[in-house]
């Protein structure tokens, strides 16, 4: 590789439970494949009500369950990330529609199930308002999803 990265970005609604959880497992899956230097890997939301706030703590709880860490500090989308990153995947298609309401490109927005073969169900779903069982839920389907994905980019 010429030192040329692809960036990709992880966009959910607020930015503190299913795209952070993207970001770190799929942080977690390149560093394990050994390409993780080929990457540069970020997650933002789609409204900035949680900007500046840590990943939600009943997220980290349910990843923690699974053996699995959380990091990272919610923002909100920008025009600029658009054109920044090669990739931003979608966690449903609320989130997808607002991105390319401000300008994406559909070529490189995508929802993330679909992208890497996952049929079952079109989106992540937002354990946000939900119980336990929705974040474990979330947990497992979001670490498939990005494992898949970086398999087929590596």
């Amino acid at each position: 590789m010429c030192g040329i990265k692809t960036h990709i970005l992880f966009v959910c609604m607020g930015n503190i439970c299913r795209s952070p959880a993207a970001e770190s497992f799929f942080r977690n899956a390149v560093e394990k494949l050994n390409i993780d230097s080929r990457f540069l890997i970020d997650s933002a939301g789609t409204g900035g009500w949680h900007a500046g706030s840590p990943p939600d703590r009943r997220m980290k709880k349910a990843a923690g369950r699974q053996g699995l860490t959380i990091q990272g500090t919610a923002r909100q989308i920008t025009v600029n990330d658009l054109s920044n990153f090669d990739w931003i995947f979608c966690m449903d298609q609320d989130n997808y529609v607002d991105v390319i309401s401000i300008g994406g490109n559909p070529k490189k927005v995508k929802l993330l199930l679909p992208h890497v073969g996952i049929t079952k169900t079109n989106e992540v779903p937002d354990p946000y308002y939900g119980g336990t069982d929705g974040f474990d839920n979330v947990i497992t389907l979001i670490n498939d999803a990005v494992q898949r994905l970086a398999d087929m980019l590596g």
